[in-house]
């Protein structure tokens, strides 16, 4: 296990400023989540940490030892590519081994090692086999075990799960979650998937042009997001902007929206779609809860969940409903929207 830490990095390729004085930590032991849209940042710190490029300024540590400028060879790093890179001429066995091979290790070593890696990932009887032979999610496995076999300091992934279908790639977040908690190695990856860095990670870093613009657990971070971007960017939100007062936001509709925690001179909120509730015809909304009245705009069915468009005077939000079987409300039907001031969360920058 290692504890990585990175200080005021910047890199810059011509013009562009790929990232821009960010400062992250990646605990011991953790498994550690990248996030943000194409061209944040996210890949750019990872090869960075890799080896694979230097930064412009700033510090890269691992167990406090400076790494900025130590090349990738000797960095210790296990990088596991988006692609895989698996040599299709030669065997599981081989691929996995070949880092091992590099160093010089014995070979009776090198077979025990490779052989117990195999068996982590669940491909033990599968050595002989060639890359073309092996199913996506097998490949992906090989890949991984050929990363961690040389016992790296730390472990890297460059959206690990992007070539997997829907189904596997829900079964592959959880296999390579237990694979780490049982090796234990720090682990740093990179995604665009909210939901794959919610289901995985025990910290989240939100990255946006360059930026760091969020960090911290992934409940802490999903339930009170710092921005506008962070709200919408994992998960979804409905941001409503007014001015501000006493206990929260007036909206230009007249409305008024109370927040629990309000910020002095804040004037926008987030609210995020599943914390609002219909309320049936008649039943009682709770006191305290901030309320409004609308109408359906639209509404798309997903099985599991109905999402509705409601027009709030002006005011369009989202909500996400569980399906129960119950009756539900359909296009142009007036509804009563209610939510409790917990549930509102101010926003204070971008």
């Amino acid at each position: 296990m290692a504890h990585v830490s990175v200080r005021n990095v910047s890199r810059s390729f011509g013009a562009h400023k790929a990232l821009d004085d960010v400062s992250i930590d990646f605990p011991d032991g953790g498994f550690y989540a990248l996030l943000g849209p194409s061209g944040s940042g996210k890949t750019t710190l990872l090869r960075l940490i890799a080896g694979f490029d230097f930064p412009d300024e700033g510090q890269i540590a691992i167990d406090g030892d400076s790494v900025e400028r130590v090349p990738v060879e000797k960095r210790r790093i296990g990088m596991m590519f988006q692609n895989y890179a698996l040599f299709p001429n030669m065997s599981v066995r081989d691929n996995v081994g070949f880092g091992l091979s590099v160093r010089g290790e014995p070979r009776h070593k090198m077979a025990a090692e490779v052989q117990a890696a195999l068996d982590l990932v669940q491909l033990g009887s599968l050595g002989e086999r060639r890359p073309h032979q092996l199913s996506g999610g097998q490949r992906q496995r090989v890949a991984l075990a050929r990363a961690f076999v040389t016992r790296p300091r730390v472990l890297l992934l460059d959206e690990p799960l992007s070539a997997l279908d829907k189904a596997l790639r829900v079964d592959m977040q959880f296999e390579l979650k237990r694979i780490q908690r049982e090796i234990g190695i720090t682990t740093i990856f990179v995604t665009h998937d909210q939901e794959e860095a919610l289901t995985m990670s025990d910290r989240i870093g939100i990255l946006r042009d360059g930026r760091l613009v969020q960090e911290g657990p992934p409940d802490e971070t999903y339930e009170r997001p710092g921005s506008a971007f962070a709200a919408t960017f994992l998960g979804d939100a409905n941001i409503c902007e007014g001015i501000a007062i006493e206990g929260g936001i007036r909206l230009a509709n007249g409305t008024e929206i109370n927040i629990e925690k309000p910020v002095k001179g804040c004037t926008r909120c987030a609210i995020r779609p599943e914390r609002i509730r219909i309320a049936t015809s008649g039943a009682p909304i709770p006191a305290g809860d901030n309320r409004l009245h609308g109408t359906i705009l639209r509404r798309v069915f997903a099985g599991n969940i109905i999402t509705y468009f409601v027009d709030c005077s002006g005011l369009e939000l989202k909500v996400l409903v569980q399906n129960d079987g119950s009756i539900q409300p359909y296009i142009n039907d007036a509804v009563r929207l209610h939510w409790s001031k917990a549930s509102t969360v101010p926003i204070v920058s971008d």
